[in-house]
């Protein structure tokens, strides 16, 4: 609602001038605000103990919907540096310039600099935003934010390496599990709710079948196509996620007798995440 939108900018201009003209503890640390709460990890694990690090779409919310609070904008003024997912996700499409006008001085991190943005026909733009969702995504998004520390702490570039290069190390691990696990399916087909997972299908050679489709709940002519796809094809399990209503999901999963599982693209863990995402898509191919 532009009107709502309106008066959270004018309340975050008047939080800004009040925060601003109080004092701050300093902690020695650079303080790092990312979009969503999958940055967040990818932050700490190049940061380590010499940064505080912040989302702004909190657990549970939708980039795709949610608005900033004032006092998150407040903390955006006060932060050293920014990492914006840059795919471009909506959050940062509707929100990104004002949330940053709050701190001409902030360095901002483009994670997906150097990513391949992926074309999905579902998706309200013909794009998926969600990046990150594949291994071999991460480790530039990784990449990235190591090059933004360097850039503002040159004096820790050896720290900052260690820690990159460690991770990436998990993530090469991780990439070769999930191949190793996924590998032998017979059956490539998934259906989920919210058309999220193109770029892990992509690495994975599995194809996605969305319930929702350029941000729209599926017609009642979707929901019987839907039925027949998994009926076809043998499927038993419908995902979602609990960014996303999954009343439809259950529709369907009542429909072909079978369930419904939750997977997060937005979990913090992200290497366990991917894991049980992997491990439940596995039940879900037999």
């Amino acid at each position: 609602m532009k009107w709502y939108r309106f008066l959270s900018f004018v309340i975050f201009l008047l939080f800004i001038t009040i925060g601003c003209s109080k004092p701050e503890k300093k902690t020695g640390k650079i303080a790092v605000m990312v979009s969503i709460i999958p940055l967040v990890e990818f932050v700490e694990k190049v940061g380590g103990d010499k940064i505080t690090v912040s989302a702004m779409v909190p657990p549970g919310a939708s980039p795709h919907t949610f608005e900033p609070t004032p006092s998150q904008l407040v903390a955006v003024g006060k932060a050293t540096m920014y990492v914006k997912v840059g795919s471009p996700i909506d959050f940062e499409v509707i929100w990104l310039d004002k949330i940053l006008s709050s701190n001409k001085d902030i360095f901002l991190v483009n994670a997906s600099s150097g990513v391949e943005i992926f074309s999905n026909e579902y998706t309200y733009h013909n794009y998926d935003p969600h990046i990150w969702l594949s291994p071999g995504n991460a480790k530039i998004i990784v990449g990235n934010i190591y090059n933004g520390f360097v850039s503002i702490d040159p004096d820790n570039k050896k720290y900052y390496a260690a820690n990159k290069e460690t991770y990436i190390k998990e993530l090469d691990e991780l990439d070769i599990e999930i191949e190793q696990i996924l590998s032998k399916k017979t059956n490539r087909v998934f259906i989920v709710y919210h058309p999220a997972w193109s770029y892990y299908a992509r690495d994975y050679n599995l194809k996605q079948i969305p319930i929702e489709a350029e941000g729209k709940e599926p017609t009642l002519n979707d929901i019987k196509y839907l039925i027949d796809q998994a009926r076809k094809l043998n499927i038993k399990i419908i995902f979602a996620s609990q960014q996303f209503n999954k009343e439809t999901a259950e529709v369907i999963a009542r429909e072909i007798k079978g369930s419904v599982i939750l997977i997060n693209p937005l979990e913090k863990n992200y290497i366990n995440n991917m894991k049980k995402v992997t491990n439940a898509l596995s039940k879900a191919l037999e």
